[in-house]
């Protein structure tokens, strides 16, 4: 049955087909989008953002959603665009999407017709551009999204366990877009049209260039060269340290890596988006559906979890080392207008699948709506300071006033029953007072039974390396949840989010949390075992064994087993978890401890509901030393 029962128009949609074209008397697009994920046509997928944005300036878009990459016919089913092909692998890296944290192929792509899986190639965006090579040699080949945006120079990658070349010199492609890249694809497309060489595009912001010869402005910088990063982990993180500063907007410089005898050149970042811009953006005539052509095989399950929801804003301060937006949304927060807002609202509420329910207002983080600091405007961020360690700055002003009066303004409207905050919360900003009215409201209206956190860790040792605040902010937090909860007289518990394997983290490290969910009978299921993403800081001390801006010596847990290991010990509840968590202890000598656990892992709660309550909630006990 198709998830969506209304009558679709296709014409609603961009161009998918040859009878799109035929229908719509247009003779050639200007631009097609090869892309690894189903045709969402609503702003949660980059996909359908950039082509909306395209068509906005003028231009006419096809999209060709998870072609048959075995052959070529697929990728020339709309004919040669006039301008350019656009290839991203999707929403998230094909690695990712294809392969557990250990490897494992998966079953399911939520982001799939169906939820199949198969349905997009390793390395996608290699693939597709190879397959556009053969079947047009001459066309521009543009490369976007989070899967090229974070191989854009020489990375380690995971699956591989190499460090591999840029992605734009694997795949051939002319352009790399990195970043948020509607206003570089938009200019790519109009010098193009202006008869301009794709050639000759190569000082574009936010934009990533194949060069014989390096720049030679005096704001470049050359990192490592490939060869160099390839063969030596000092220089792997050199050349990590050099890019990561690189990333401010407002340094202005452009750094570049050797390839061989090529030169890989990208441009500064794009300067952080106005309002008015971001407004326009996300106010662009989406169909805010899947495509038609999915409805006989359910839908695309990814779309159920966004489609009653509204992104506020991106960026995210936080610079949590193993999270890529740093390097992809950027640490400055860009927030829409509520008005803006209040206007996709008042959209979402006459569609036709919406029964009176948000699901989400909100962005990386959801209480980072409207954060703003004022370097921000004009000189870009502290390079030596971070904005939340090891505690919010002084000069960062979170919004809690402007987040407060958009939640009351959207409760008030006819048509919405619940306003629900589906994003999660950055629990260490709201510990301050500043915050207890918006926690209060929180806890009240908008967590629908559940709110998500992520301490990821209780040992400081390991946080400082995760980038995530000491674990006395987390309790602090606890204890002014629990006590609010109990105020406004409302069944609401905490989820907490756990990350498993992360550099730092040893064994001993692994039961010290254990030991503490044990004693406060949480029992974890929110586990995330570290998956060492491309580009990321986490990544790269997984790599290197050092931290590449302090060359401490970082220790890593690689093998599979001991990663397995350190997965049984905080779900010490699993039954399947028992010979591990033995074997774990054993090599730890400390077998005597085993009785702690177990214990509480044989304490079964009777219903649902005590369930969720015993997984999640501390007992009175959880500040006793």
């Amino acid at each position: 049955m198709p998830m969506n029962k209304h009558t679709k128009d296709r014409k609603d949609f961009l161009i998918t087909q040859p009878r799109d074209l035929s229908e719509r008397g247009i003779e050639q697009c200007d631009v097609i989008i090869v892309t690894g994920d189903a045709y969402v046509d609503h702003p949660s997928y980059g996909t359908a953002v950039i082509g909306r944005v395209l068509e906005d300036a003028g231009f006419v878009v096809g999209i060709i959603a998870q072609p048959n990459w075995r052959r070529t016919d697929d990728f020339a089913r709309l004919g040669r665009p006039r301008l350019f092909f656009g290839i991203t692998s999707g929403n998230t890296d094909s690695m990712i999407a294809n392969y557990t944290a250990n490897k494992k192929i998966r079953s399911n792509d939520e982001y799939a017709p169906g939820n199949r899986g198969g349905m997009r190639p390793d390395h996608a965006v290699l693939v597709y551009a190879n397959r556009l090579r053969e079947a047009y040699k001459d066309v521009p080949l543009i490369l976007g999204g989070i899967e090229a945006s974070l191989r854009r120079f020489a990375h380690y990658d995971y699956w591989d366990n190499t460090v591999r070349r840029s992605i734009l010199i694997e795949s051939r492609a002319d352009i790399l877009v990195y970043g948020m890249g509607e206003e570089a694809v938009t200019e790519i497309a109009h010098r193009l049209a202006r008869g301009e060489t794709v050639s000759t595009i190569d000082d574009i912001r936010g934009t990533v260039v194949i060069k014989k010869e390096p720049p030679r402005s005096p704001r470049s910088k050359e990192l490592p060269s490939c060869d160099k990063a390839t063969t030596d982990p000092d220089a792997y993180n050199r050349a990590f340290r050099d890019l990561y500063h690189a990333m401010d907007p407002y340094i202005n410089e452009t750094v570049f890596q050797k390839h061989d005898t090529r030169f890989v050149i990208q441009n500064p970042p794009r300067l952080p988006m106005a309002t008015k811009e971001l407004d326009h953006i996300y106010e662009l005539p989406y169909a805010y559906d899947t495509h038609p052509d999915y409805d006989e095989v359910g839908g695309v399950p990814g779309f159920e979890s966004v489609k009653c929801s509204i992104v506020s804003h991106r960026g995210c301060a936080g610079e949590c080392a193993f999270c890529s937006l740093f390097f992809h949304q950027g640490r400055i927060v860009q927030s829409r207008s509520e008005a803006s807002i209040m206007r996709e609202v008042q959209s979402l509420i006459k569609r036709p699948y919406f029964r009176g329910t948000i699901t989400d207002i909100g962005g990386p983080t959801a209480n980072m709506y409207g954060t703003h600091c004022k370097k921000w405007e004009k000189t870009g961020y502290c390079e030596n300071k971070k904005c939340l360690l090891p505690e919010k700055c002084t000069q960062l002003t979170i919004a809690y006033d402007r987040m407060l009066t958009l939640y009351r303004r959207i409760r008030s409207l006819k048509g919405v029953k619940h306003v629900f905050i589906g994003s999660g919360f950055r629990y260490d900003l709201l510990i301050e007072p500043e915050a207890d009215e918006l926690l209060r409201e929180l806890c009240e209206h908008h967590v629908s039974g559940l709110m998500k956190i992520a301490p990821e860790h209780c040992s400081d040792t390991v946080l400082d390396v995760m980038q995530k605040p000491h674990f006395k902010q987390y309790e602090t937090f606890v204890e002014k949840f629990k006590n609010i909860a109990r105020s406004v007289k409302k069944k609401v518990f905490i989820v907490n989010y756990f990350i498993s394997a992360h550099p730092q983290a040893t064994l001993n490290d692994q039961l010290k949390l254990a030991l503490y969910c044990a004693k406060r009978n949480i029992h974890p299921e929110q586990i995330q075992d570290f998956i060492p993403s491309p580009m990321t800081l986490s990544t790269c001390i997984y790599y290197t064994g050092k931290h590449p801006f302090t060359g401490k010596t970082i220790y890593v847990p690689r093998s599979e087993e001991e990663r397995k290991m350190h997965r049984a010990l905080i779900q010490y509840k699993n039954k399947g978890s028992y010979p591990l968590i033995r074997k774990a202890l054993e090599k730890m000598n400390m077998l005597h401890v085993m009785p702690k656990l177990m214990k509480t892992a044989n304490t079964r709660p009777q219903s649902k509901r005590s369930y969720i309550k015993s997984k999640i909630t501390p007992t009175k006990s959880s500040h006793k030393k």
